[in-house]
């Protein structure tokens, strides 16, 4: 069996990624080196404590997340939770990758890709692109899934996908026919997606301003948790690695987050 090393799977994720393309808030790629060669992948949202002890009884040799370490303006001591998170890896000789906003714009393995098809909703394109606006392009734009456009059966199919009850702001007779995402916190771009003409926008968290900002503009917002927007572009990637590099042995594990 031939042994895919450290290095070209590292090499294959950034170029497909782009990772260079981003100005992102932690670094993307290679977090944390662990076996040279990669038999086993274990994916996950975020690279918690407890993620990497199930990746550990998995049997894993290398994890990849989306939310990873070492994030702008947080504490660059290695101490407490970060050192037991760090030292556990290396214990275990883990490789810990984590991909950020490369992972949220991809056009097919992404956040945003992938919660428009586990939604069903469409996807506006221009010249064959997903048609995005707001910073970094990283709000997409479209239409709700067939036969859902008024505003309380798209809730309830949302809930009923994500197995999470989202926050509404709005009024739930009303339908739609521009949806607009970003999945994670993305609440602060609630009033681009206004501008580029969402009648709902769809992201993970929500903060206080984000009601008066529906209400005063008249357009709904769901927040439909932050977790449960980003479990899927993971596995998207996870299939793209599969397909690359058969003899890499790839598994999803969840930590269930209510956030």
């Amino acid at each position: 069996m031939s042994l895919v090393s450290r290095q070209t799977l590292n090499q294959w994720l950034n170029q497909s990624l782009q990772t260079d393309n981003f100005k992102d808030y932690a670094p993307n790629g290679l977090q944390l080196q662990g076996k040279p060669y990669i038999q086993k992948i274990v994916l996950g949202v975020t690279a918690s404590k407890a993620f990497l002890e199930k990746a550990v009884e998995a049997q894993a040799d290398t994890v990849i997340v989306h939310h990873g370490w070492f994030w702008k303006n947080e504490n660059p001591c290695i101490v407490q939770m970060k050192y037991e998170r760090i030292a556990y890896a290396i214990k275990h000789e883990l490789n810990v990758f984590g991909y950020h906003l490369p992972l949220d714009a991809h056009s097919e393995w992404g956040n945003n890709a992938q919660l428009a098809k586990v939604l069903g909703m469409g996807v506006n394109k221009k010249d064959g692109v997903p048609e995005t606006c707001g910073q970094g392009n990283l709000i997409w734009l479209g239409t709700p899934p067939e036969g859902k456009e008024k505003l309380d059966v798209f809730l309830q199919h949302i809930e009923t996908s994500l197995d999470r009850k989202p926050l509404f702001i709005g009024n739930r007779e009303r339908s739609v026919s521009r949806v607009a995402w970003c999945t994670g916190g993305a609440q602060s771009y609630f009033e681009e997606a206004i501008q580029a003409g969402a009648e709902v926008f769809i992201t993970g968290e929500a903060s206080e301003q984000v009601f008066h900002i529906a209400n005063e503009y008249d357009v709904a917002f769901i927040g439909a948790g932050h977790h449960a927007t980003e479990r899927y572009g993971v596995q998207a990637l996870g299939v793209a690695i599969k397909q690359q590099f058969p003899t890499i042995e790839i598994e999803f594990i969840d930590c269930p987050n209510p956030i």
